[in-house]
C-alpha cells in the first residue's frame, strides 16, 4: 500500500512522515526499509513519537535481541528467528517470524545475538517524546505528508481514542494520507465521516487482514480485530486502514491516491 502511494511522488522531492506511538521502533525501522526500497531517490523526513522517553531511547538504538522465543514459528525463509524484549519482558512470539530473508538482510546487521538496524536506515529520523492527544504535538511536528496512527488507539476508551485521532489527523497535509489501524471500527468510522476523509481502496482488505495477531484475537481478545464485512453503507469508512485527507494545494502534491 505505502508503496503504491510513493510511486506518484516526483523523483527527487521531499516526504514528511511522522509515526505516532512508535513504541520499540520496529514500525519506524519497517516503513523507513520500505520507503528506501522502492523510492532511494526520495528525501525522507520522518518523526518517530512516543509518549515514554526511555522507550523512545531504546527505539533509537536500533538494537534488538535474537533470543529465540519458545514455542514460535519463524520464517522458514528467514535468517534467524528471535524476540525483541524491553526490560526483559519476552514477548510472546519472534517480532522475526514473518519478515523473509531479504528483508531481514536489507534491515539489519547481525552481531552475536543482537540484530542492529543499518545506519542508512536510520538517516532521516528525529526521535522525540511526545502526547498524540496534545496540541503540542502540531506545533512541534508541523505538516507532514503521511501520518501513522497504529495498534494503541485500541487500548484506549472509545472517547478518548476518538479525541486522540482527531488531533493527531490535524497533522497531515491537504492531499496527504492517514495510515490507522488498530483502532476500534466505530471510532474510527465515526471520525472519517466526520472529518470528510476519503478511504483509500486499493488493497483494503488485503490490509485490514494483515495484521494476523489482531485478527486471531477476535472475539476473546478487547484489541481483536472483527472479520471483515462490506455491509452496510459506510462499510469503507469503517474498514479502510488508510485515507486521503483532504486537497492537495499545490502543483505537486505530496501523493494523489490511486482510484
Amino acid at each position: 500500500m505505502l508503496r503504491s502511494l510513493l510511486a506518484q511522488k516526483p523523483r527527487g522531492s521531499s516526504l514528511d512522515i511522522a509515526v505516532i506511538a512508535c513504541s520499540k521502533g520496529a514500525e519506524v525501522y519497517s516503513f523507513m526499509w520500505a520507503i528506501r526500497s522502492a523510492r532511494p531517490d526520495l528525501k525522507v523526513r520522518l518523526y518517530a513519537v512516543d509518549i515514554a522517553q526511555e522507550i523512545v531511547d531504546f527505539a533509537a538504538k536500533g538494537v534488538y535481541s535474537l533470543n529465540s522465543v519458545a514455542g514460535s514459528k519463524p520464517n522458514p525463509e528467514a535468517i534467524v528467528a528471535g524476540d525483541m524484549t524491553w526490560k526483559d519482558q519476552p514477548v510472546s512470539s519472534s517480532v522475526f517470524e514473518r519478515m523473509t530473508r531479504e528483508e531481514i538482510e536489507g534491515m539489519f546487521e547481525v552481531d552475536g545475538d543482537q540484530a542492529k538496524i543499518r545506519a542508512s536506515l536510520k538517516e532521516g529520523i528525529t526521535w522525540l517524546q511526545g502526547d498524540a492527544s496534545s496540541p503540542k504535538l502540531i506545533s512541534d511536528l508541523g505538516p507532514q505528508d503521511i501520518v501513522v496512527g497504529n495498534r494503541f488507539l485500541c487500548h484506549m476508551d472509545p472517547p478518548f481514542a476518538e479525541e486522540c485521532l482527531r488531533n493527531f489527523s490535524r497533522l497531515v497535509k491537504p492531499g496527504g494520507y492517514l495510515f490507522v489501524y488498530g483502532v476500534d471500527l466505530d471510532v474510527r468510522g465515526r471520525v472519517a465521516k466526520d472529518r470528510g476523509w476519503t478511504p483509500v481502496t486499493d488493497m483494503m482488505q488485503e490490509v485490514y487482514n494483515g495484521d494476523v495477531s489482531l485478527r486471531t484475537a477476535w472475539p476473546f481478545e478487547y484489541f481483536g480485530l472483527e472479520p471483515f464485512s462490506d455491509d452496510g453503507p459506510d462499510w469503507k469508512l469503517r474498514c479502510a486502514s488508510v485515507f486521503q485527507i483532504g486537497e492537495a494545494f499545490d502543483a505537486q502534491p505530496a501523493l494523489v491516491a490511486h482510484r
